[in-house]
């Protein structure tokens, strides 16, 4: 197919470049900035989108930067590192904005997006895959750009996540052995690292079997405790310590190896700052604080004397040892969408759901 020129004007969903064809078509071009002038060549077409493949750069729009990561064009873990990080944010304030009068029919302007203290090494939870392929190699990290079938070998090289996984993710791939026989057997693995104030967790998702975790908690270091996922979601201990202690919105909490918690521990800190003050008073009021994880806003609610129930799929006890009742915050374990009918009316409804969004089955609030 021949090559077209095209110019970016904008930022979609996933970072992607958007531009348009000569009859007006949409289409999206991966790891292109808005003014960019692009000769491109179709890759997939469809009735009202195209998705186009770069073949030159002919002129850079405002902004656009060289990525700070050495593997950002092989990598498909980041999407925007080619934007200087103020324009980020604008166009992520944009794609909110976009979302919500185009899907939500609200009438409002872009959020303001507050940054984040640190544009590089703030995560603490990071998911690698490992993949064993024939003849005994092994491959770990994310998937590839452009081919997300495909698994890029990762070490050290990753600028998101914060040192202490750093270090431990280049001992663990040092130390789980031939074939990486310490771990479970299979295919594909999932390996989450996750960091805590004693040491960093680990939490394993797939394969068959249990592999050597004792061994493995021995040979690699920097690990406090390691866990499994097992089919359904139930989480297990497998070995090492027994509770994780991370810290949260300035506090520490002992929690086990599955549960969420923002992966931005400052932001994190920044966002319930926001949603507090949005609550305003709420002495004497009654809260549903939906999705809450172990209760970080509920329990805040509760402490300035709101009655609080919070709703989450993972038992409090796996959160914490504080137990299913702390004064005046109380927890309900079930599926939001079948819990929180029976708990309403409220004064108040915190809504913090997973990627994916409400579900349907929530009625009005």
């Amino acid at each position: 197919m021949s090559s077209k020129t095209v110019s970016v004007h904008g930022i979609g969903t996933g970072g992607v470049g958007v531009g348009a064809l000569d009859d007006g078509k949409v289409v999206f071009l991966p790891r292109t900035a808005p003014g960019d002038q692009v000769r491109i060549r179709i890759v997939k077409e469809k009735t009202r989108w195209a998705l186009g493949e770069v073949l030159e750069l002919l002129e850079e729009g405002p902004g656009r930067r060289e990525a700070p990561c050495t593997r950002y064009d092989s990598c498909d873990g980041c999407s925007l590192q080619h934007l200087d990080y103020d324009k980020q944010l604008h166009w992520k304030g944009s794609l909110v904005g976009e979302a919500l009068r185009r899907i939500g029919g609200l009438e409002i302007p872009d959020p303001e997006v507050v940054p984040s203290p640190a544009e590089f090494n703030y995560r603490n939870k990071v998911t690698f895959t490992l993949r064993r392929l024939p003849g005994g190699k092994i491959i770990a990290g994310f998937r590839e750009f452009g081919s997300r079938g495909r698994v890029l070998d990762l070490g050290k090289e990753c600028l998101l996540p914060v040192e202490p996984l750093v270090e431990t993710w280049e001992s663990l791939r040092n130390g789980w052995g031939p074939n990486a026989d310490l771990l479970p057997a299979g295919r594909e693995l999932r390996l989450t690292l996750r960091e805590g104030v004693s040491g960093v967790g680990l939490l394993i998702k797939g394969g068959q079997g249990a592999g050597k975790p004792d061994d493995l908690l021995v040979g690699v270091s920097g690990l406090s405790s390691i866990w499994r996922e097992e089919k359904g979601g139930a989480v297990r201990h497998m070995a090492g310590e027994t509770a994780l202690t991370v810290r949260v919105a300035g506090e520490t909490r002992e929690m086990g190896g599955g549960v969420f918690v923002q992966v931005n521990e400052h932001a994190g800190a920044a966002l319930q700052a926001h949603v507090l003050s949005e609550a305003g008073e709420v002495d004497g009021k009654r809260v549903i604080d939906a999705y809450c994880g172990f209760g970080s806003w509920g329990r805040a609610m509760a402490a300035k004397g709101a009655d609080v129930v919070g709703i989450d799929i993972i038992p409090l006890g796996e959160l914490d040892d504080e137990g299913e009742n702390t004064g005046r915050f109380s927890m309900v374990t079930g599926r939001v969408e079948k819990e929180i009918g029976q708990l309403l009316p409220a004064n108040l409804v915190v809504l913090n759901p997973p990627r994916g969004g409400l579900d349907p089955a929530i009625p009005p609030l």
